[in-house]
């Protein structure tokens, strides 16, 4: 994931807004219009068999190019997927873990109708050795499915911390099923406190607020992802979409070395009709600032989750039942601040 989100754009004529001048935050000015454009969404991995077999592949750091060179050789007697026709065609992907979507994943060649694939490839890592040595690789084999359902066949996860670095050579490891965690989908990226509020037009008097307002009280986070020994410089974006314009994208400061980083930052939103409300989400993603880029921590997003947008079928429209049930109590209680405790995640 980039700092940068990619779009999709299309109107929204009937739901269509004029951003109004007298939306604030706590520190800058925020106006927004709940139209534009759609985020992109990224796929996933789906489905699983028994792991069984094994695979073969050497670890070794190249000091003069600053790269994690991961050499994988070929796997055994991996799981048959489709049995009736008695075959899987099996690929190999890495991600460093803890932060998959700071790295990003590397992944072979797919080989056909084997359970016994060669590869002989390498997946290369530019990263420093300091950062590497606080990271662990999860390297895993699927099955690639034409439809995108690919199949879990088994993973193994090493600790690069207590890797012997002087070990080059190629060694055979057994493949294993899926960790507690992952099968539970547990990933943790820290937790966000919040508040949110929904003032509808005209509930303060007449023609106050002139269109409704949405305000977002950002608190403080707590257990972020460190991704270097230094600590994490984090801050947060917030976007409501559909829009991902620039009048939509509000950010707060940055809050250097701290896991557990103070905001008290509040965005206001205005433009917003009560109906409005079952079809927009408040996106709010935590990231770590860098000179050349920043890193995607986690997030959350608040909306009804129903996956529709004005009608329109959208992915990001897939809030969590925490984050229902937060956005579905500020609906209900006009005018009052609503308090939440919600944990990050990928998004």
């Amino acid at each position: 994931e980039s700092d940068t989100a990619s779009e999709i754009s299309f109107q929204f004529n009937k739901h269509k807004k004029t951003p109004s001048i007298g939306s604030h935050s706590s520190d800058m000015a925020s106006v927004s219009s709940v139209s534009g454009s759609v985020l992109s969404v990224y796929s996933g991995d789906f489905g699983s068999v028994d792991a069984q077999g094994t695979v073969e592949f050497a670890l070794d750091y190249d000091e003069k190019n600053r790269e994690f060179q991961v050499h994988v050789s070929q796997c055994k007697d991996l799981a048959v997927v489709d049995e009736k026709k008695s075959r899987s065609d099996p690929y190999v992907k890495t991600y460093l873990l803890p932060d998959k979507a700071r790295m990003g994943k590397r992944k072979t060649s797919v080989k056909k109708r084997t359970v016994n694939p060669i590869y002989n490839e390498v997946l290369r890592y530019k990263i420093e050795k300091m950062v590497l040595l606080i990271q662990k690789l999860n390297l895993s084999v699927w099955h690639n499915d034409p439809l995108g359902r690919n199949s879990f066949l088994g993973e193994i996860e090493i600790d690069l911390a207590s890797w012997d670095w002087s070990n080059r050579k190629l060694n055979w490891y057994p493949l294993k099923p899926r960790s507690l965690s992952a099968v539970n989908g547990v990933d943790h990226r820290g937790v966000m406190s919040l508040s949110i509020k929904y003032v509808p037009p005209g509930s303060l008097g007449p023609k106050n607020p002139p269109s409704g307002e949405v305000h977002i009280w950002v608190k403080d986070v707590k257990d972020l992802l460190q991704l270097r020994p230094s600590g994490v410089d984090s801050f947060v974006k917030c976007y409501v979409l559909p829009d991902t314009s620039k009048k939509s994208y509000q950010k707060t400061r940055v809050i250097k070395r701290d896991t557990n980083p103070v905001f008290n930052h509040t965005i206001v939103y205005d433009g917003f009709h009560t109906e409005d409300l079952k079809d927009a989400c408040v996106e709010l993603t935590v990231w770590d600032h860098e000179k050349l880029t920043n890193h995607f921590l986690g997030g959350i997003r608040l909306g009804l989750g129903t996956g529709l947008s004005y009608g329109i079928s959208v992915d990001w429209m897939d809030s969590t039942q925490e984050e229902v049930a937060f956005w579905q109590e500020m609906m209900l209680a006009a005018n009052e601040w609503i308090e939440g405790l919600l944990p990050l995640r990928s998004l």
